[in-house]
Protein backbone atom coordinates (compact mmCIF):
# COMPACT_ATOMS: atom_id res chain seq x y z
CA UNK A 1 0.00 0.00 0.00
CA UNK A 2 2.96 2.26 0.83
CA UNK A 3 4.15 1.39 -3.09
CA UNK A 4 0.75 3.12 -4.03
CA UNK A 5 0.95 6.46 -2.32
CA UNK A 6 4.00 7.56 -4.56
CA UNK A 7 2.57 6.61 -7.73
CA UNK A 8 -1.04 8.37 -6.62
CA UNK A 9 0.99 11.57 -5.94
CA UNK A 10 3.01 11.47 -9.23
CA UNK A 11 0.20 11.63 -10.87
CA UNK A 12 -1.72 14.32 -9.41
CA UNK A 13 1.52 16.33 -9.35
CA UNK A 14 1.55 15.42 -13.58
CA UNK A 15 -2.30 16.41 -13.71
CA UNK A 16 -1.24 19.71 -11.70
CA UNK A 17 1.83 20.73 -14.27
CA UNK A 18 -0.55 19.62 -17.69
CA UNK A 19 -3.58 21.64 -16.17
CA UNK A 20 -1.05 24.65 -15.62
CA UNK A 21 0.50 24.26 -18.67
CA UNK A 22 -2.87 23.83 -20.68
CA UNK A 23 -3.82 27.24 -18.78
CA UNK A 24 -0.53 28.95 -20.15
CA UNK A 25 -1.40 28.53 -23.62
CA UNK A 26 -4.67 29.49 -23.36
CA UNK A 27 -3.52 32.97 -21.92
CA UNK A 28 -0.85 33.19 -25.03
CA UNK A 29 -3.48 32.68 -27.37
CA UNK A 30 -6.23 34.74 -26.07
CA UNK A 31 -3.65 37.58 -26.48
CA UNK A 32 -2.13 36.72 -29.66
CA UNK A 33 1.18 36.72 -27.62
CA UNK A 34 1.73 39.80 -26.96
CA UNK A 35 1.44 40.70 -22.95
CA UNK A 36 1.40 44.33 -22.83
CA UNK A 37 5.18 44.57 -23.21
CA UNK A 38 5.70 47.11 -26.21
CA UNK A 39 3.93 48.28 -29.04
CA UNK A 40 3.97 46.83 -32.04
CA UNK A 41 1.25 48.51 -33.66
CA UNK A 42 0.02 52.81 -34.85
CA UNK A 43 -2.75 54.58 -34.53
CA UNK A 44 -5.16 55.95 -37.10
CA UNK A 45 -8.33 57.67 -36.32
CA UNK A 46 -11.15 57.16 -38.68
CA UNK A 47 -14.24 59.65 -38.30
CA UNK A 48 -17.64 58.49 -38.79
CA UNK A 49 -21.22 60.11 -38.52
CA UNK A 50 -22.81 57.11 -37.39
CA UNK A 51 -21.16 54.06 -35.52
CA UNK A 52 -23.73 51.64 -34.96
CA UNK A 53 -23.15 48.91 -32.62
CA UNK A 54 -18.79 50.09 -32.79
CA UNK A 55 -17.43 49.09 -29.39
CA UNK A 56 -13.78 49.30 -28.48
CA UNK A 57 -11.67 46.52 -28.95
CA UNK A 58 -13.60 45.77 -31.95
CA UNK A 59 -11.23 44.31 -34.84
CA UNK A 60 -10.52 46.11 -37.75
CA UNK A 61 -10.23 43.88 -40.66
CA UNK A 62 -8.91 44.18 -44.36
CA UNK A 63 -10.67 41.70 -46.50
CA UNK A 64 -11.50 39.61 -43.37
CA UNK A 65 -8.48 39.59 -42.12
CA UNK A 66 -7.72 41.28 -38.81
CA UNK A 67 -5.15 43.63 -38.95
CA UNK A 68 -6.04 45.55 -35.60
CA UNK A 69 -8.16 46.62 -33.11
CA UNK A 70 -10.38 49.38 -32.09
CA UNK A 71 -8.48 51.21 -29.47
CA UNK A 72 -10.96 53.59 -28.33
CA UNK A 73 -14.43 55.89 -29.48
CA UNK A 74 -14.40 59.73 -28.97
CA UNK A 75 -17.19 62.63 -29.89
CA UNK A 76 -14.99 65.48 -31.72
CA UNK A 77 -16.87 68.43 -29.57
CA UNK A 78 -16.40 70.59 -32.25
CA UNK A 79 -17.82 68.77 -35.61
CA UNK A 80 -19.99 66.60 -32.74
CA UNK A 81 -18.99 63.27 -35.09
CA UNK A 82 -17.71 60.06 -33.86
CA UNK A 83 -13.82 59.49 -34.11
CA UNK A 84 -12.63 55.81 -33.75
CA UNK A 85 -9.18 55.37 -32.60
CA UNK A 86 -7.87 52.42 -34.67
CA UNK A 87 -4.82 50.11 -33.25
CA UNK A 88 -3.29 48.98 -36.73
CA UNK A 89 -0.78 46.15 -36.59
CA UNK A 90 2.76 47.53 -37.52
CA UNK A 91 3.02 44.64 -40.29
CA UNK A 92 0.55 46.64 -42.08
CA UNK A 93 1.99 50.42 -42.09
CA UNK A 94 2.10 50.92 -46.18
CA UNK A 95 -1.77 51.86 -45.98
CA UNK A 96 -2.32 54.45 -48.64
CA UNK A 97 -3.46 57.35 -48.15
CA UNK A 98 -6.43 57.11 -50.31
CA UNK A 99 -7.38 53.84 -47.43
CA UNK A 100 -11.23 53.85 -46.73
CA UNK A 101 -12.77 52.62 -44.00
CA UNK A 102 -16.30 51.45 -43.22
CA UNK A 103 -18.34 49.91 -40.27
CA UNK A 104 -19.52 46.57 -41.14
CA UNK A 105 -21.40 43.95 -39.85
CA UNK A 106 -20.74 40.17 -39.32
CA UNK A 107 -23.97 38.59 -40.31
CA UNK A 108 -27.41 39.88 -40.08
CA UNK A 109 -26.92 40.21 -36.29
CA UNK A 110 -22.75 39.67 -36.07
CA UNK A 111 -20.67 41.89 -34.05
CA UNK A 112 -19.65 45.57 -35.98
CA UNK A 113 -15.96 46.07 -36.91
CA UNK A 114 -14.03 48.44 -39.01
CA UNK A 115 -13.44 47.47 -42.49
CA UNK A 116 -10.48 49.00 -44.60
CA UNK A 117 -10.08 48.72 -48.02
CA UNK A 118 -7.05 49.76 -49.24
CA UNK A 119 -6.35 52.48 -52.04
CA UNK A 120 -3.71 52.67 -54.61
CA UNK A 121 -1.96 55.65 -53.67
CA UNK A 122 1.64 55.60 -53.99
CA UNK A 123 1.90 57.83 -50.27
CA UNK A 124 1.24 55.99 -47.19
CA UNK A 125 -0.63 56.68 -43.76
CA UNK A 126 1.81 57.67 -41.09
CA UNK A 127 0.73 57.14 -37.15
CA UNK A 128 -1.98 59.66 -36.26
CA UNK A 129 -3.07 60.30 -39.43
CA UNK A 130 -6.57 60.52 -40.01
CA UNK A 131 -8.68 57.97 -42.70
CA UNK A 132 -10.18 60.59 -45.25
CA UNK A 133 -12.78 58.72 -46.98
CA UNK A 134 -15.27 56.59 -44.36
CA UNK A 135 -18.65 55.01 -44.61
CA UNK A 136 -20.78 54.77 -41.40
CA UNK A 137 -22.74 52.11 -40.31
CA UNK A 138 -25.83 51.21 -41.76
CA UNK A 139 -29.08 51.41 -39.75
CA UNK A 140 -31.28 48.23 -40.42
CA UNK A 141 -34.04 49.04 -38.74
CA UNK A 142 -34.05 52.40 -39.90
CA UNK A 143 -34.21 51.08 -43.55
CA UNK A 144 -36.36 48.23 -43.03
CA UNK A 145 -38.68 51.06 -41.29
CA UNK A 146 -38.65 53.16 -44.18
CA UNK A 147 -39.26 50.49 -47.06
CA UNK A 148 -42.42 49.28 -44.68
CA UNK A 149 -43.89 52.53 -44.85
CA UNK A 150 -43.18 53.84 -47.84
CA UNK A 151 -39.73 56.29 -47.48
CA UNK A 152 -38.76 55.25 -50.32
CA UNK A 153 -40.80 57.93 -52.45
CA UNK A 154 -41.06 55.33 -55.09
CA UNK A 155 -45.05 54.35 -56.30
CA UNK A 156 -45.26 50.81 -57.60
CA UNK A 157 -45.68 50.97 -61.55
CA UNK A 158 -49.03 49.64 -62.67
CA UNK A 159 -49.34 46.37 -64.80
CA UNK A 160 -50.32 47.92 -67.85
CA UNK A 161 -47.84 50.26 -68.04
CA UNK A 162 -44.78 47.21 -67.47
CA UNK A 163 -42.80 47.98 -71.20
CA UNK A 164 -41.56 44.72 -70.42
CA UNK A 165 -44.70 42.97 -71.15
CA UNK A 166 -44.84 39.78 -73.51
CA UNK A 167 -48.36 40.89 -74.76
CA UNK A 168 -47.05 43.85 -77.57
CA UNK A 169 -49.29 46.59 -77.46
CA UNK A 170 -51.30 47.45 -80.86
CA UNK A 171 -48.18 50.41 -81.80
CA UNK A 172 -46.06 47.56 -81.17
CA UNK A 173 -47.59 44.70 -83.74
CA UNK A 174 -45.63 44.23 -86.18
CA UNK A 175 -48.49 42.71 -88.94
CA UNK A 176 -50.73 45.40 -90.52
Amino acid sequence: MSARGPRLEFAVGAFLLLALASLLVLAIASTNGKFGFGNDSYELKARFTNLGQLRPMAPVKIGGVAVGKVASIELDPVKLDAVAILDIDSRYQDLSIDTSASILTGGLLGESYVGLQPGGALETLKAGDEIAFTTPAVDLIQMVGKYIFGGTGTKPADDDSNPSSDTPSPAQDPTP
